[in-house]
């Protein structure tokens, strides 16, 4: 499968315009497809559905979440796609398995308060702390992803019209406001941004590390959790939780589904509900004032 598989990532990368991130995990996946019809010496061609439920139960059997699954599952569906329009093969075996079911939990998210104890916490007397807290205070702005925080270059920024060109999933753009808080944190991150690395020639990127390279996002996991363990917060909180609170409290406070979509880079308006939760006290708020025979 090796040729493939690597025509199949040109495809994904040239033509599709997929993610980094959508390509390397689509590779990983089909390269454990590649080992497991090595083991059944299976050949590519003679593969069908029976052969990829076998796979799909191996799967099962080492106790992968049901998410990754179907992630997977999705990988096989577009290289057999691929493979069927290349000839390769003469169906998409594929396409007669189903999905697993998912769970749906309730993304961990932070209450305003919450979320404004956070912002407050990183030190103001230091270049690190400063930018911790500008990174902060634009996540939470902005519902950034956090490799969307990380892959942010200098001219991605308007601090003056207060606005954030992200780069998201499918390399599609979108245009982001923040408030003023983020601005004021921003300004004071970026005056001092050049004492990180020590006086080497630093990257583009707005946001480095100590060395003077680009800021990762596994720097900024590890960083939210720190300043988490110093709140009085006691549930598992990620830079994803931010995301989900920057749409919660949006919502809560009446803004448009659609617009909030639009400002997290969902294609699905589905994606974007799975985000938004509100108490029954505030639904019934609403139900009350805007139904006519409330």
């Amino acid at each position: 499968m090796k040729k493939e598989l690597e025509e199949f990532q040109n495809f994904l990368r040239h033509e599709k315009n997929a993610s980094a991130h959508t390509i390397a995990a689509y590779g990983r996946d089909l390269r454990q497809l590649a080992d497991y019809l090595g083991e059944k010496g299976c050949r590519l061609r003679s593969v069908d559905h029976v052969v990829l439920r076998g796979f799909l139960v191996r799967l099962y059997e080492k106790k992968q979440k049901k998410s990754t699954i179907a992630r997977k599952l999705a990988a096989l569906r577009s290289f057999f796609q691929y493979g069927l329009k290349r000839k390769w093969m003469a169906e998409n075996p594929a396409r007669l398995l189903s999905s697993p079911k998912q769970d749906h939990p309730v993304p961990s998210f932070l209450s305003e308060p919450e979320a404004a104890a956070l912002l407050d916490l990183p030190r103001k007397d230091n270049v690190s702390g400063l930018r911790d807290r500008a990174f902060l205070e634009l996540l939470y702005a902005s519902g950034l992803r956090v490799s969307e925080l990380t892959g942010l270059d200098l001219e991605d920024l308007s601090l003056s019209e207060r606005l954030v060109r992200v780069k998201g999933k499918g390399r599609k753009e979108r245009l982001i406001p923040f408030g003023r808080m983020a601005e004021e944190s921003l300004r004071a991150y970026l005056s001092r941004r050049l004492e990180l690395g020590a006086g080497r020639a630093p990257e583009n990127a707005v946001f480095l590390n100590r060395l003077g390279t680009r800021l990762t996002p596994r720097s900024v996991e590890r960083a939210v959790d720190k300043y988490i363990r110093q709140t009085a917060v006691r549930r598992k909180i990620s830079p994803h939780s931010l995301r989900h609170s920057f749409a919660s409290h949006l919502l809560s406070r009446g803004a448009d589904l659609r617009v909030i979509q639009e400002l997290l880079g969902h294609e699905s308006l589905a994606t974007t509900q799975k985000y938004t939760h509100l108490d029954l006290g505030q639904l019934l708020e609403t139900y009350r004032k805007s139904h006519p025979r409330a």
